[in-house]
C-alpha cells in the first residue's frame, strides 16, 4: 500500500477546493492506498469557512498559511519542500484546485504505479474544456517552448511524483520558478497518461494571454543554454538571409527575438535555491481540518 500525498496550491478559491476535496474523497473511496491532503494556501485575503467533515476516506487535512503571496509556482515548489521535510509519502500528486484536473484521472496514476515503482507519471493533456481562443493561446505557449528549447511539454502541475523525483527537484533551483519546466530538466524517463482537461467548479479562468505568456517564458527559461544556442544560430542565419534586403521591417523579427531572449533572461534571475531553501519559513500557520 503506497501512501499518497495531494498537494493542491490555492488563492482565495476556497469554494472549489470545498468541492474539490469531496471529489477526491469520492474517487480515492475504491482504492487501497493511503490519502493524505495538503494545501498551500498562499495568502489568500478571503476567509476561509468552515471545511467539509465527511471526508472519510482521506487520512488526514492540512492547510499549511503562507505569510506572503509568492504566486502560483513557488507555491506548489513549497509544498513538494514541506512534504518531503514533513510527511511520510511514497508519491506527491499537485493538481489545481479550481476542477480543472479531474479527480476521476487519480486513480489512473495510482494504476500505473503498481506497474511501475519509483517513476513519475505526468497526466499529458490530450483535450482541453477552455474557449477557442484560449485554445489558441495554449498552441501559441507550445510552439514558443518548442521553438526555444525543442522540448514538447504536453503536461501541467497534475503528476504523481515518486519521492526520488521530490527530492531532485527540491534540489534544483528551477523549481522555484517553473514546476514543468523543472520537472523536464530532472527526469527523463516518465511515465504518461491521458488526461483530459476539466472545466472549472466556479467562476472564470484566472489565466490571461499575458499570464500565460509569462507561464510559457518561465519554462523556458529553464533551458536558456539551449535558448541562447538557438538563437544565435537564428540570428546569424536570418542576417544572411536579409543582408541585401535590411529595413526596419525585414529588422522586426531580430528585435522581437530580442525583446524574447531578455525577458527569458530576467525570468530566469527568479531561481534562487537559497530562497527556496528557506520557503518553509514563509509559513505562518497550519490548520489540521482532519
Amino acid at each position: 500500500m503506497n501512501k499518497i500525498t495531494i498537494l493542491i496550491p490555492i488563492f482565495n478559491d476556497w469554494q472549489s477546493v470545498f468541492k474539490l476535496l469531496k471529489d477526491i474523497n469520492f474517487q480515492v473511496s475504491t482504492l487501497s492506498d493511503e490519502f493524505s491532503v495538503i494545501i498551500i494556501n498562499d495568502a489568500s485575503i478571503e476567509n476561509k469557512p468552515e471545511f467539509p467533515t465527511d471526508l472519510n476516506n482521506l487520512k488526514s487535512v492540512q492547510i499549511i498559511n503562507m505569510k506572503d503571496n509568492k504566486g502560483h509556482a513557488r507555491c506548489i515548489a513549497s509544498g513538494l519542500k514541506y512534504i518531503y521535510e514533513k510527511k511520510e509519502f511514497d508519491y506527491v500528486i499537485p493538481m489545481d484546485g479550481d476542477g480543472e484536473d479531474r479527480p476521476e484521472e487519480i486513480k489512473n496514476f495510482i494504476e500505473l504505479t503498481d506497474q511501475s515503482k519509483d517513476k513519475s507519471i505526468v497526466g499529458e493533456r490530450i483535450k482541453r474544456s477552455e474557449s477557442l481562443f484560449f485554445k489558441i493561446c495554449y498552441l501559441f505557449h507550445k510552439f514558443l517552448t518548442l521553438a526555444f528549447t525543442g522540448q514538447s511539454i504536453r503536461f501541467g502541475n497534475f503528476t504523481c511524483l515518486s519521492k526520488i523525483t521530490v527530492e531532485k527537484m527540491i534540489n534544483e533551483k528551477a523549481t522555484w520558478n517553473s514546476f514543468s519546466g523543472s520537472l523536464k530538466k530532472v527526469e527523463k524517463d516518465m511515465l504518461s497518461i491521458p488526461s483530459i482537461r476539466g472545466t472549472r467548479y466556479f467562476g472564470p479562468s484566472k489565466m490571461s494571454f499575458f499570464n500565460l505568456l509569462k507561464h510559457s517564458l518561465s519554462i523556458i527559461s529553464v533551458f536558456r543554454k539551449t535558448v541562447l544556442i538557438r538563437s544565435a544560430l537564428f540570428i546569424i542565419f536570418y542576417i544572411l538571409l536579409i543582408k541585401s534586403y535590411a529595413s526596419i521591417i525585414t529588422s522586426l523579427p531580430l528585435v522581437l527575438l530580442l525583446i524574447m531572449i531578455y525577458s527569458i533572461s530576467t525570468l530566469a534571475l527568479r531561481e534562487n535555491l537559497d530562497e527556496f531553501d528557506k520557503s518553509l519559513e514563509n509559513i505562518n500557520s497550519v490548520d489540521r481540518i482532519k
